[in-house]
């Protein structure tokens, strides 16, 4: 592109003498010579390649007719990039949009691909013409028509481009997490079957008693049954896990303080394993737990598993309902087992960052009855902003309450706290504080169209150097959903 305007003498000229080179201009085809009249004098100038004819928003208007050459239009966008309108070549006219539409100055920037010679008529003598050559006007008005229906179709797919890169940056910004998360899980899996096959081995060669089998079948058995336990709160889940790990230590069982927390997940106690002690003698008894702990970690992880790909479904879906929609089925919602399972998603997130989640959650949150969907990529998109802004190690908060008609749930980092300057934009789409790479600003901007409009909830957040709370607010009365 060319760094300054075109700076070449204009020639006046009369129409009339003009005339046979008018003639294959495809609006004057038709015209006489006492047409001609009419257009007077224009300025004709011999302009070279490469050269810019004008710019968006500066200088004056003119009718420009091209006698030789090739010109071609376009667009520079905000981010620098160029939007290409048109091309226009011998026999052609143009700059006659901006003038019938009532702009100042152009709407465009016009270069030279080629040596070019062009007419230019100014506003005044463009009216007189198109008020008194009835043929001149119907031509370039039909340009006119054509020029705007290109344009028109050119905004159109620019603005589905637009949308689908939206979309495409959400899902990548969205398959990460579950994708990883059952990558991980897929490869511990792995190292707890060899585990497991090397202690079954053990056992085997023991020789157990029939009273041993017995009791390893039962433990199987309920790690088989699926059983729904109660959430606990950080407090009272590492009250359950120190109280588990200490007396597995006691009983002389390797690895109790890795073994105490997967159980104490899964909803095992010390009154769920204590036959144990009893059926096996010392030297079987740590292989026997330790064989229950990789079989109960298996079910988790292929929870997780079944968990991750789901929510990669859910994406698909959603992808599908952006092209085809359809009203949403009413289901049941139960926000601590959604925040359960993002938080369990983004558990190597966590731990990477060595950071604690503390968990107060309310015993008395209702299950929500909703049409609506994607919960669950709103706590992923708050959590991982809480991860970005926690300091290592960090703690993040993570709390659940009732108010008045609403169930609450709240997501405290650690982290700097969210500059004034920047508040106002902070669930704008795009809008990012995160260096180049790291963040695509679209997260936000999810959660903000999901519980809003999916929901009809609320969702804000307080800020203060030390502490940033995402607070969003559920309606319990059933919302129907019109996303």
């Amino acid at each position: 592109m060319a760094q300054q305007l075109v700076s070449v003498d204009a020639k006046k000229v009369h129409a009339r003498d003009l005339y046979p080179e008018l003639r294959k201009i495809s609006a004057f085809a038709q015209t006489s010579e006492q047409d001609l009249d009419c257009l007077g004098d224009l300025e004709l100038l011999e302009v070279p390649a490469g050269s810019v004819l004008y710019r968006t928003g500066e200088g004056p208007l003119y009718f420009w007719i091209v006698f030789h050459g090739e010109l071609r239009a376009y667009k520079t966008d905000s981010d620098g990039s160029q939007t290409y309108l048109s091309s226009v070549q011998e026999g052609d006219t143009f700059g006659e949009v901006p003038i019938l539409v009532g702009h100042s100055t152009p709407t465009a920037t016009c270069e030279t691909v080629t040596d070019c010679t062009v007419g230019r008529v100014i506003p005044e003598i463009f009216w007189q013409l198109m008020s008194t050559c009835p043929v001149v006007r119907k031509a370039v008005l039909e340009n006119m028509s054509r020029r705007l229906e290109s344009y028109t179709a050119l905004t159109l797919h620019r603005e589905k481009l637009i949308s689908l890169g939206t979309l495409a940056a959400g899902l990548m910004h969205e398959l990460n997490n579950p994708g990883a998360a059952a990558k991980r899980a897929a490869s511990q899996l792995r190292e707890n079957m060899t585990k497991q096959q090397e202690l079954s081995l053990r056992m085997s060669r023991a020789q157990l008693s029939p009273k041993q089998l017995e009791c390893l079948a039962q433990l199987q058995e309920e790690v088989f049954t699926p059983a729904k336990h109660q959430a606990m709160s950080s407090l009272e889940q590492s009250d359950a896990e120190e109280a588990l790990t200490e007396w597995l230590e006691s009983i002389g069982v390797e690895n109790a303080w890795k073994m105490a927390p997967t159980l104490v997940a899964a909803g095992w106690s010390r009154n769920d394993i204590e036959c144990t002690q009893q059926a096996f003698p010392a030297n079987v008894l740590s292989d026997a737990l330790n064989w229950l702990e990789a079989l109960v970690s298996n079910m988790q992880l292929v929870g997780m598993i079944e968990e991750s790909i789901a929510r990669v479904t859910e994406l698909v879906m959603a992808v599908k309902k952006y092209a085809y929609e359809d009203k949403n089925k009413q289901h049941k919602l139960d926000v601590h087992d959604t925040i359960h399972s993002t938080l369990t998603i983004l558990g190597h997130k966590f731990r990477q960052k060595q950071i604690t989640i503390e968990k107060h959650f309310a015993p008395d949150i209702p299950v929500l009855t909703t049409c609506g969907t994607g919960i669950s990529q709103v706590w992923t998109n708050i959590l991982d902003n809480a991860i970005d802004a926690s300091p290592e190690p960090g703690k993040i908060t993570v709390r659940t309450w009732i108010e008045n008609s609403w169930v609450c749930v709240g997501i405290a980092d650690q982290g700097p706290g969210i500059p004034p300057e920047y508040r106002a934009r902070v669930f704008e789409p795009f809008f990012t504080t995160k260096p180049v790479g790291i963040g695509t600003g679209l997260g936000l901007d999810i959660a903000h169209r999901v519980v809003t409009g999916h929901y009809g909830g609320q969702i804000g957040f307080t800020s203060e150097p030390g502490k940033t709370e995402f607070v969003v607010k559920l309606p319990i009365a059933e919302f129907k959903s019109a996303i």
